[in-house]
């Protein structure tokens, strides 16, 4: 696969890896279209675009960037598991991004016709939208197929019966429930289907204005140290977030033990020019570029979340999937500027009994913890990592806020 920026130009030849052989996806959607949002000032991201509304009927919309096979296609169609909140979806996996001149409002599309999904684990209690959205006009690859010709991966068990004869991604035929040792499914198949489909789709899905974002989500894969959510202090801050940005590998992803690999605004694989210049580019956003009015855009508030934190006995801490309505709630209130945060030395923290835990059993100070011994040797790693990768390029706004976060670090 190459890649040839200027003149937006893409070659692929004999892969059979799905982002490398549907190339209107990644390879021109987030690499060259990176390069031209760089050259025309806007921003191709690899993100969901989805829309909350709360009980009293005010509808948000966010943007959120996860690292591949972390969880995006599950949020952007989540099932709320408290009352009150709908949840719409927009787009599951790359989002087009501009400054409305005249509003100063960042507003975002979602380029593509669908749903390009990670089938394994997909099933009607983690993403039941998603099941729905792929029972017709839809293409699974590397996935198992039922002796009736229904598709089957690892995951759909509880809709399977046992017993049901299996064909394998590889041919080996089985039945299910005889052999556990046996997978159907490749790690990284995958399903296609049209977003139209999609039981919640967002009816401004295809408005050419796009949607106005009033938050921008990091998060990835972090079993130790990360708490649930943390706000950032501001816009420069929150680029630092992103720049940091760290998750287990996947099966998504090339490496294939379990390591914490640095994926910097889940955009590791997709940036399509230098990697300091584009996060300078993100950076830029805070300045005037045109000496119009409106003089500073209406920069979104930048988050950073952890599903995955695992405790002593390497069990998550917090639930997941629809009970992630409960900090997304806590983000709109944010947004809102509900005074529902805490300061601490890594970012604003949720105040204690400001997230809603009806009905869970969660251990709050664990999922909210900062163990400072972690963070200090995790932000040396990180400068030590983004100076191996960027050199001179690293923008000094990133070091500076490296330094800041050191400092705040070191105070008793």
């Amino acid at each position: 696969i190459v890649h040839f920026p200027d003149p937006r130009k893409v070659m692929s030849f004999g892969s059979g890896y799905g982002g490398n052989s549907l190339l209107g996806k990644k390879c021109f959607a987030l690499r060259i279209a990176g390069r031209i949002a760089k050259d025309e000032g806007w921003l191709a991201e690899h993100m969901l675009i989805m829309s909350i509304t709360n009980p009293k009927g005010e509808e948000k919309f966010i943007a959120a960037a996860f690292p591949s096979a972390c969880g995006k296609t599950n949020l952007a169609m989540l099932t709320p598991t408290i009352p009150g909140y709908t949840v719409r979806c927009v787009g599951d996996d790359i989002a087009w991004m501009r400054f409305d001149k005249k509003t100063g409002e960042l507003r975002a599309i979602n380029p593509e016709a669908g749903f390009f999904g990670v089938a394994p684990g997909t099933n009607m209690k983690t993403n039941p939208n998603a099941i729905l959205t792929c029972l017709k006009n839809s293409i699974f690859t590397n996935v198992g197929e039922t002796a009736d010709g229904g598709f089957y991966w690892e995951g759909l068990e509880e809709e399977t019966p046992a017993g049901t004869e299996v064909t394998s991604w590889t041919g080996e035929k089985y039945k299910l429930g005889e052999d556990k040792t046996k997978k159907s499914s490749h790690p990284n198949a995958r399903f296609c289907c049209p977003a139209r489909q999609c039981p919640i789709i967002h009816s401004r899905w295809e408005d050419p204005a796009g949607v106005p974002i009033s938050a921008i989500i990091f998060g990835g894969r972090r079993p130790e140290g990360v708490p649930l959510v943390i706000e950032a202090f501001d816009w420069k801050h929150g680029v630092f977030l992103a720049s940091q940005l760290k998750s287990e590998s996947t099966a998504a992803a090339e490496f294939t033990g379990k390591q914490i690999m640095h994926d910097p605004f889940a955009m590791r694989p997709f940036v399509g020019y230098n990697f300091g210049h584009y996060i300078q580019h993100w950076l830029d956003f805070e300045k005037d570029p045109d000496n119009k009015l409106p003089k500073i855009f209406h920069l979104p508030k930048i988050f950073h979340v952890n599903w995955f934190r695992l405790d002593e006995n390497n069990k998550f801490l917090w639930p997941g999937y629809g009970d992630n309505i409960r900090v997304l709630d806590w983000i709109i209130r944010r947004v809102n500027n509900e005074d529902v945060a805490d300061v601490s030395p890594v970012g604003l923290l949720p105040k204690k009994g400001s997230i809603n835990l009806d009905g869970l059993n969660v251990d709050w100070d664990k999922l909210i913890s900062i163990p400072k011994d972690y963070w200090a040797s995790d932000i040396d790693e990180t400068l030590k990592w983004l100076d191996e990768q960027l050199g001179d390029d690293l923008p000094q706004d990133i070091r500076k806020e490296i330094q800041k976060q050191k400092d705040r670090l070191s105070q008793p």
